[in-house]
């Protein structure tokens, strides 16, 4: 299991209730009812996973500042312009 399922897992296990992302080809075990503001969670927790283990573009800058920068002034979008 690499970073990213172990992740998931634990999303799934913490804020959705789910013993196992891993399909166990049973109605009663692979469909569930959830609340919303559960489902809100695990999406605000894999939102927050993502955007920590994402490298900043700009060495020397923080991600807040990268944050703030125009859009076509990120590196990556430089050549879109």
């Amino acid at each position: 299991m690499d970073q990213r399922d172990t992740t998931l897992a634990k999303i799934g296990t913490r804020h959705l209730h789910l013993e196992t992302l891993q399909a166990r080809n049973s109605d009663s075990l692979d469909f569930h009812d959830m609340a919303v503001w559960s489902i809100k969670a695990a999406l605000e927790a894999a939102w927050e996973a993502g955007r920590q283990s994402r490298e900043p573009v700009l060495s020397g800058f923080s991600r807040e500042t990268e944050m703030r920068l125009p859009f076509d002034q990120l590196p990556e979008f430089r050549s879109l312009g």
